[in-house]
């Protein structure tokens, strides 16, 4: 096995000889008043330059695959480099040094649906779709809340039917993000009226195929970040079945476990908006810094911080060591929408009026994304009240209520 160094060298080589530098941006601290003062909780891109962008990822990821970069720490016999999964983070940040085109579009595809697939899809599904994933041919979404379901995954209605070697699928699928630009979707329906929890089956479906209708869903931000898609009797064949029928609640569990992972990445603070510095920034800019209670306020919200960090940092070293999400990843989960309920209502506070008033002044109005964007997640990657019964039942123990 190549030793790291010599293969970073051998992919800083290879980077160099196709990106240009990336500009000096970590060395420079936070300055109140320069540059943009945008701050978001939910990335909200224009619709066009999202679709001009695809191309350009789509060959970023072609040219990854092509030169043994695409799937570093992945099983060779799937088309991976099979090498330690510490080769594949040094790679991600030497990537930063560069203009790379990056993956932008491909967070759910490559850290929630693939490693899903690689845990429950037949040897033949295998073989098929994890290189296409990998490799930019095939960008994948998440089909799992409703409207009538959000926070109860096993209560979803919408009817897989079996016909032979098909079914036919119906229903509507709701907080869907990157649908628009997704050419399969994982999506979980209901193949049986009971019982509870194993009467549901996952199937990976064409996106493209006639009966398929996804929508933009406007937030109360102005954008429209994620879909709501419509299934009118989508046929799909009995191979794009994952796992067995059934069990697709346990293929569920698995894939939110990933998403709840990558969304407790964000719990702490660092160089976005829970930064320390840009908080501390904020309250002296409205002249709230010699406030008692602001700072005390302040003070609780810093731990808070923290303490997610904390937490984030024994994840992070469990999924370094390749261990799968298990259901204590819903900590990371409650402390990021917790810590994004606290920092909404102390900018609130900071701010007063100037949150709601657009009079042009930096780093005032710019909040109000924050503040009607982080109720979102309470609600993503699942329902605060439904993670806490979680780790009740399966992390401590605690009998069910009755």
């Amino acid at each position: 096995m190549t030793a790291l160094a010599e293969f970073l060298a051998q992919a800083d080589g290879w980077l160099a000889a196709r990106y240009p530098k990336a500009a000096e941006t970590g060395k420079s601290r936070f300055a109140w008043g320069e540059g943009s003062d945008e701050v978001r909780v939910f990335q909200e891109p224009d619709p066009v330059e999202e679709a001009d962008a695809l191309p350009a990822i789509r060959k970023w990821r072609q040219e990854l695959w092509d030169h043994g970069y695409g799937w570093i720490a992945g099983p060779v016999q799937y088309g991976g480099a099979g090498l330690p999964s510490a080769y594949e983070r040094a790679f991600e940040q030497l990537t930063r040094r560069y203009e790379v085109p990056g993956d932008s579009a491909l967070t759910v595809s490559l850290g929630m649906i693939a490693p899903t697939l690689l845990r429950h899809g037949s040897e033949k599904q295998k073989q098929h779709w994890l290189p296409r994933l990998y490799n930019g041919e095939q960008i994948a979404c998440q089909l799992f809340s409703e409207p009538g379901a959000g926070s109860d995954l096993a209560s979803l209605s919408t009817r897989a039917v079996r016909e032979g070697d098909t079914w036919r699928i119906s229903g509507q699928k709701v907080w869907t993000s990157g649908a628009h630009l997704a050419d399969i979707g994982e999506i979980i329906c209901r193949t049986a009226d009971e019982p509870r929890h194993h009467n549901l089956t996952a199937f990976l479906i064409d996106m493209h195929a006639p009966g398929v209708e996804v929508r933009p869903l406007r937030q109360m931000t102005g954008g429209a970040a994620f879909n709501e898609v419509f299934l009118d009797d989508v046929v799909v064949h009995d191979s794009r079945r994952l796992d067995s029928e059934g069990n697709g609640w346990q293929v569920g569990l698995t894939t939110l476990g990933y998403e709840r992972r990558a969304m407790g990445h964000s719990a702490f603070g660092g160089a976005g908006i829970l930064s320390t510095e840009r908080l501390i920034s904020l309250v002296r800019a409205a002249g709230q810094d010699q406030d008692p209670v602001i700072c005390q306020e302040f003070g609780e919200l810093i731990s808070h911080l923290r303490a997610a960090k904390y937490t984030q940092a024994v994840m992070a070293a469990q999924a370094k060591a390749g261990r799968p999400p298990g259901p204590e990843i819903a900590l990371n989960k409650i402390a990021l929408s917790a810590n994004m309920k606290r920092l909404g209502e102390f900018v609130a506070e900071v701010l007063g009026p100037a949150l709601v008033a657009d009079t042009g002044e930096w780093g005032t109005y710019a909040w109000t994304s924050v503040v009607l964007g982080a109720p979102g997640y309470r609600l993503g990657g699942g329902t605060d009240e439904v993670l806490k019964n979680t780790i009740a039942q399966r992390v401590l123990g605690l009998p069910r209520a009755t």
